[in-house]
């Protein structure tokens, strides 16, 4: 299954390194919202795991947090979102050596791309709030560059606070 994988990769031009683990692909794809996500693709005997970091542990609102996930995994097609040792955020899953051909591979990368960052700014502002508004105030306070933050104005801007910065 790895001569499978590799040449899906190949042919698909996307870039990939070999990972710790025998058989693992390690790949990075670009995001929007997130900048890049990093996926683990290790293709065993008879089956192969795909595990890609989503976010950490967030700050606040658990429950809010881990409940808008599992809402999400009724609607991840092979996938699911799990949560590490230390609360930190992965999609993950794991299909027969059988299902994996050029079309699952990019099917399940388009998948995991998707739940990574499509929904990566709604979980931000879910679990790390009030870390956001204490780094907007400071920007504020000093002049600094707001633009890693533009994306959420809406929900961090105050009264008195600078306008958008110019794009281009």
């Amino acid at each position: 299954m790895a001569g499978v994988v590799e040449e899906f990769l190949a042919e698909a031009q996307i870039e990939w390194e070999a990972g710790a683990r025998e058989g693992e692909f390690v790949v990075t794809l670009p995001g929007e919202k997130k900048l890049k996500t990093v996926v683990s693709l290790v293709a065993g005997h008879d089956a192969l795991s795909v595990s890609a970091f989503v976010m950490r542990n967030p700050d606040e609102n658990h429950e809010t947090f881990y409940r808008y996930l599992l809402r999400k995994n009724l609607r991840l097609p092979g996938l699911a979102y799990s949560v590490d040792k230390a609360g930190d955020v992965y999609v993950t899953g794991r299909v027969p050596a059988l299902g994996v051909d050029a079309a699952y591979l990019d099917r399940v990368l388009g998948v995991v791309l998707e739940a990574a960052d499509a929904h990566f700014n709604e979980l931000l502002a879910i679990g790390f709030l009030s870390s956001m508004r204490k780094e907007w105030d400071w920007r504020v306070s000093r002049g600094e560059s707001l633009r890693n933050l533009e994306a959420f104005r809406s929900i961090l801007q105050r009264d008195g606070d600078p306008a958008p910065e110019p794009t281009g």
